[in-house]
This record gives C-alpha cells, structure tokens and sequence, in this order.
C-alpha cells in the first residue's frame, strides 16, 4: 500500500490527512495523484466512496498560489455533493492557507460573492455558478485547474450546455479533470473538444463481491411494507439507507416507518438545503440509523459504515443499482444489499442481471405480521392489523429465467435458514 509521502503530497496535508487516520492511498488516489503532479488531464473511472474527493483535491490545493484570485473550479451536480467536497478541501487546504468557496442554489447570492472575492477554489454546482458568471460576479480568466466530479451525473441532469458556457470562460490552457462511473458520449465530447494528453485512471466500479452480501425476496406489493419492517427488526443492522425509486414513496415509507416505532429520516431532492444537510449530518453522526432516500438525492454523497441497504424498489436504470448497493461493504467492511421485488420490479431486476455479473441469491420470508400501511389518513392498504402473511416457498420470479420457479430449492433457503453460496455457509440472523 502507498502512502501520501511516497506519493510526493506536500507534508502539511499528509499531516491533516494523518489525524483523520488516513495514512495510505486508495486505488484511485494512487493511481491519479502522480498524473495531475505531471499535469495531465485525467479521466478518473471510479465508484462513490472510492476516495475520488483526495485524489483531485489533493493535487489541486498543492498547485494553488495563495491570493492570486481563482484558480481551482470543481463542479459536482447537487448541493450537498458540493457542500461535502467543499468540508475536506477546506480540512485540507486550511494548512496551506488555501481558502475555498461554495456555490449553490436555494441560498442568497451577497455571501458567496465575498466569498468568490477571497478565495483561490470554488466548488459549485453550474446552475448557480453559471448565473454567477453571467452577473459578472466572477473572473476565471486565472483558472488553472478546472474538475466535474459525477460528470456522468451532471450530464443525466442536463447541465452539459452549463458546463461548456462555463469552460469557454476560462483559459484554454488549463487541466482538466473529470470523474464518474461511466464516461457518456456527452462527456466524451467534452474530452475531445478541451482536454489534451488525456489518461484515464480506472478502479473496480463494483463493490468486492466477498465483501458484500446480495438477497431478494418476491414479495406481493400490498406485502413489502410488512416485509421491510420485519426484516429491519431480524436483521442486525447498524446504518440503513432505503432507496425508493420516487419522491412520494420516499416520503409514504418514512411516516409509516415512524408510525411504526422506526426513527427514520428522509432525504429527496424536494427537501430544502438546510434540511437536507441536516438530514445527512444527523445520520454520518449515528443521530438516526435508518435513512429513506432517493437515488438522486444520494448520489455522489459520501456516507459511512452503513451496514444494510434496502431497495424498496427499483430504478429503470440498471445501472443505479451498482450505485445503490455500493453504499454498503466499503473501506474493507462487509455490508448487505437486500431488494423487495414486486412484480412490477421483475423487469428492471432482469435487465440488472443482464447487465452486471450480480450474484444475488433468494430468500423465503416465511410468516410475517401484516401492519397497517396508511396512504392517506386513516386509509389501511394492506388489510387488517393483525393478520399475517406467508412469503412465496419457492415459486418466485427468478432474474436468471426471467420466469417464475417451479418449486423450493437448496440455493433458496427460508430466512433463518443456513444458505449455501460462492460466500460461503451463513446463518441468516
């Protein structure tokens, strides 16, 4: 393993890096810190939680000269994504006497022009960066170093023609760097009409498969409510995120979670910024342990020792999976990844299958209490309390068939049950 000093890091940062008890580098970081020392443009290829944040914001801070104007811009698609590159280059960039500014939407424009005035980075999201740019707020003509962090992300949200107003406001000769999961034709455009002496760094997207533990379970949909809250009580979880793939059932699942005795949070893009930061800040402390979320209002965020996540449903893209499930099982811990299929999430989870190399296995429920599920007020959409239901035995939709099985099997045990798997033997608690 690398360290920062082997990797020629100014030691005033390895210092910082050091108290938080970061020593040596990860894939990413070794692999990108010596090409933006050599000044290369780079294509970082790399997952959330891969430590992309050090790997271009090391290098950046170092190549800073303190009150020259600005000279570092970094744009990330949403605010909070922005708001938490922004803590660590501050973290680091505080032992050099680099000073970075924060630029986002939803909060008033006066502070962050002082802000723009002192500070030698910006961290921004484009929308407001743009609007920055066109008030004459601010002067780039200085930029040296110029980073989209999630540029596969901010091309979904359709900020490319942001983002190319923005570069042609800054000089030609300037590095660039650009991060994501996957590199979109947009993305390549942007490469091939700004970038020069391009070279890509690329880690393993994927969580390690003996580090991560992959289950579903079929599930009526009138029955994944119930579903869900019997196995946050069997399981022994510490941090659990909840991704739904919409807004309303982000926020149907977490007042019922709560109805039921569950202390959950939300978080989802119509949330205002201050709540949202709450919402994040709250659950990284261990101040609540299970978070319903969003996909988008997730991405990109860097949130620890989660232990589960559940998806209480499924995106139509396959590929927000491998984002959803990689929030689990990071820096060498194990995590679990459990999915509630209903029927109308069979052909996402089969396309997911098609896709990635998923070793996900099936498990059976077995007799879970039925609990009321409220809509709207006093409406009960999964019948009576008290009653019970009893989970599919075996005959349940199977993503390598896409069909239904035709019987139990050894490789799908009941919940409880020791299951057999490229993971070995386990107990399921």
């Amino acid at each position: 393993m690398t360290t920062f000093e082997e990797l020629h890091v100014t030691q005033k940062i390895v210092n910082v890096l050091k108290e938080e008890g970061i020593v040596t580098a990860t894939d990413i970081q070794e692999k990108t810190i010596p090409l933006v020392h050599e000044g290369k443009d780079v294509i970082g290829i790399s997952r959330t939680g891969s430590g992309k944040t050090a790997a271009f914001g090391v290098p950046l801070l170092e190549k800073m000269n303190i009150g020259k104007g600005v000279q570092g811009l970094v744009l990330a698609p949403t605010r909070e994504l922005a708001n938490q590159i922004s803590i660590e280059l501050r973290k680091w960039g505080h032992s050099i006497g680099v000073t970075v500014a924060t630029i986002f939407g939803g909060v008033a424009m006066d502070p962050q022009i002082r802000a723009i005035q002192r500070s030698e980075v910006i961290v921004a999201t484009p929308g407001r960066m743009l609007d920055h740019l066109m008030r004459g707020n601010v002067n780039l003509s200085k930029v040296a170093f110029f980073v989209l962090d999630e540029a596969d992300k901010m091309v979904e949200m359709g900020f490319i023609e942001d983002i190319e107003k923005i570069l042609s406001a800054t000089p030609s000769q300037k590095q660039i760097l650009l991060f994501g999961a996957t590199i979109s034709n947009e993305v390549d455009d942007i490469r091939s009409r700004h970038m020069h002496n391009v070279v890509v760094a690329e880690t393993e997207l994927h969580v390690q498969k003996d580090l991560l533990e992959q289950y579903y379970y079929n599930v009526n949909t009138n029955e994944k409510f119930s579903l869900l809250v019997h196995l946050l009580k069997q399981e022994k979880t510490g941090r659990v995120i909840i991704f739904c793939s919409k807004r309303s059932t982000v926020e149907l699942v977490n007042k019922n979670l709560r109805n039921h005795g569950i202390k959950a949070e939300m978080l989802h893009g119509k949330m205002s910024q201050n709540k949202r930061l709450t919402v994040i800040e709250r659950f990284n402390k261990g101040k609540t342990d299970y978070l319903v979320a969003s996909s988008v209002a997730a991405r990109g965020l860097d949130i620890k020792d989660v232990t589960h996540v559940f998806n209480y449903d499924l995106s139509k893209d396959p590929q927000e999976y491998v984002h959803r499930v990689g929030r689990t099982a990071r820096a060498g811990e194990s995590g679990k990844a459990i999915t509630l299929l209903s029927p109308q999430d069979h052909g996402c989870f089969h396309a997911i299958f098609n896709r990635y190399d998923i070793d996900a296995h099936e498990l059976q429920a077995g007799s879970v209490p039925r609990l009321k599920f409220e809509v709207q007020q006093q409406r009960n959409s999964f019948g009576d309390r008290g009653n019970s239901y009893h989970g599919n035995n075996g005959g349940g939709y199977n993503p390598r068939r896409r069909s239904f099985g035709d019987g139990p099997s050894a490789r799908h045990p009941r919940h409880g049950e020791n299951s057999h798997s490229r993971f070995g033997s386990r107990t399921e608690r």
